[in-house]
């Protein structure tokens, strides 16, 4: 699919333009013809000779310097493209193409190209939250723009959070699919819940755990991507939300998401019930708060509502996935809530396994549908599992229906 095709590569000035190597070398290996342009922020993080020897091209810095006088050279590239990938795509460069602002190669070929753009941010986590950034990126997206949404982890800068570009593998994977015109749910209404939540003992204290929702706001952007329109129900994370066909709907208690799960479940085609939901809650909440006693303190705790459950006995057309973190015969447990739970789909979270599970940037899953069938996701980024049980759902789905 890749072979003799054009594929622009931008890189500006980050850290993380090293993985733009990496990028280069795949896409040339399976027969891409690349060229690159860098800014001039890029060749104080990597050599314009790299980019060179790994495309087997020349590399663009320079908007003057004109290596055929036959050829206005970002026009002829423009043209020459059928794809652009931006990556790194700094904070500078997304404000530069939002702002239509050309005073450079990469910015000026950017404005120039009628291919389709695909821009990968890489930047400081605070960086990236800035309202400055959000709204050029809404803009961009707006337009037409596809972005390739940053990983969550450690950071050059030192701080721990969003911003990390995605790795070449999943920027690989966005290429496949603009090659393959593969947009599977298209026309799809996705419902997804993610984080935790949170039952009140008092005005200062609560019981929740330690889901952060980085795994169920990734299925929401992965599925996004994928042509769906997206329906959000967040429990209480500190996480954004930035793709124009999510619909965010923030919730606290798992009183609250059961009651929205319920009112968006009519209307779904997919739902992905990926929240870590609080299985018992106070018997009784005060509105004042408690004085702290000289002896033990005893709250009497009750059932919660079984969202997955209720869902599972009112499905009809829906595709309904959930969620199993399990420590003990993890796969064995998650077929048994399948089956219990009347799930077209399970996502079993072995929680003793490295890399996987609450909190961090990476997960390994094993997905296993209503016959049965097993698909191994073994360790990577939460984004790119997201992307591929996203892609599983859609195959069943269709299986289902033909």
């Amino acid at each position: 699919m890749m072979q003799n095709r054009h594929i622009l590569l931008g890189v500006s000035g980050g850290i993380a333009a090293y993985k733009a190597c990496a990028l280069t070398s795949k896409l040339t290996q399976q027969g891409a013809q690349v060229k690159v342009i860098m800014t001039r922020n890029a060749e104080k993080f990597v050599s314009p000779l790299t980019f060179q020897a790994l495309s087997r091209n020349p590399v663009y810095t320079d908007t003057f310097d004109e290596k055929d006088p036959e050829k206005i050279a970002h026009i002829d590239l423009a043209d020459w493209a059928d794809i652009t990938i931006l990556a790194p795509a700094t904070a500078n460069i997304i404000g530069k193409l939002a702002g239509g602002i050309a005073d450079d190669m990469l910015s000026t070929v950017l404005l120039a190209t009628q291919s389709s753009v695909y821009i990968a941010p890489a930047m400081n986590v605070h960086m990236y939250a800035h309202p400055a950034v959000m709204k050029n990126m809404q803009q961009l997206d707006a337009w037409g723009y596809h972005f390739i949404e940053p990983g969550d982890g450690y950071l050059a800068c030192g701080y721990v959070g969003k911003g990390r570009l995605e790795e070449p593998e999943s920027i690989m994977t966005a290429v496949d699919e603009h090659y393959s015109g593969d947009a599977p749910l298209a026309g799809k209404h996705v419902l997804i819940s993610a984080g935790p939540t949170q039952e009140k003992i008092d005005p200062v204290r609560f019981f929740t755990n330690h889901s952060t929702g980085k795994m169920g706001f990734a299925l929401a952007e992965e599925a996004a991507s994928l042509g769906a329109s997206v329906t959000l129900v967040a429990g209480p994370v500190s996480l954004t939300t930035r793709h124009q066909q999510i619909n965010r709907v923030d919730v606290v208690t798992s009183e609250e998401m059961y009651q929205k799960m319920h009112a968006y479940f009519p209307q779904s085609d997919i739902v992905v019930k990926a929240a870590a939901v609080a299985d018992y809650q106070p018997k009784h909440a005060y509105n004042e708060k408690l004085k702290k006693q000289s002896d033990d303190w005893r709250i009497d705790m009750e059932r919660t509502k079984d969202i997955l459950q209720s869902l599972g006995n009112l499905k009809g057309k829906q595709f309904l996935a959930g969620f199993a973190a399990e420590t003990t015969h993890p796969v064995d447990a998650g077929i048994r809530k399948l089956q219990q739970k009347k799930l077209d789909a399970v996502i079993i979270n072995d929680l003793g396994a490295d890399g996987a599970g609450f909190g961090g940037d990476t997960n390994a899953v094993t997905y296993v549908n209503s016959a049965q069938d097993k698909q191994e996701l073994t360790l990577k980024s939460k984004q790119a599992i997201a992307r591929e049980i996203m892609l599983l759902i859609a195959r069943d789905m269709k299986a289902e229906t033909t």
